[in-house]
């Protein structure tokens, strides 16, 4: 589970599940652990959470995927699907930090040799990098 803000800044990353795990009980690990949502704020999740004031789902059903708004599709025909549309825009912030994290940091992409447990870490060890970078406006050096 990742969390980021729109500037691509990553503010909370849960690694180590198995990919069996379900996002609930990813979050309510995360929940337990300390995870919170600021007061006055919410978080806009994939439609495998729950809708609840401090996470905000799509609508199950109707048209989500950015794709389905593309050209030459029919614009949003209700406020369902104008929801859906707006909610996917702004998530496409979530896809977008991943693709600059396994960019930056292609041992995402792939399969290694090392432990599960040090496997289970460079997620969390990409992110803290990640972070850093940013910090500096993107800097590298």
């Amino acid at each position: 589970m990742i969390a980021c803000d729109f500037d691509l800044k990553i503010t909370f990353i849960s690694c180590g599940w198995e990919g069996s795990a379900t996002d609930a009980r990813v979050l309510r690990s995360a929940m337990n652990s300390g995870f919170k949502v600021p007061d006055g704020k919410f978080y806009l999740v994939d439609g495998g959470y729950a809708n609840t004031t401090s996470f905000l789902a799509p609508y199950r059903g109707v048209r989500y995927h950015l794709n389905e708004f593309g050209h030459g599709h029919h614009r949003p025909q209700n406020h369902r699907e104008l929801y859906n549309l707006r909610h996917a825009l702004l998530r496409n912030h979530v896809e977008r930090t991943l693709g600059v994290l396994k960019k930056r940091f292609p041992i995402l992409n792939v399969g290694t040799l090392h432990s599960i447990r040090n496997q289970a870490r460079i997620p969390a060890a990409t992110a803290i990098f990640h972070s850093i970078i940013k910090l500096h406006a993107g800097d590298e050096e």
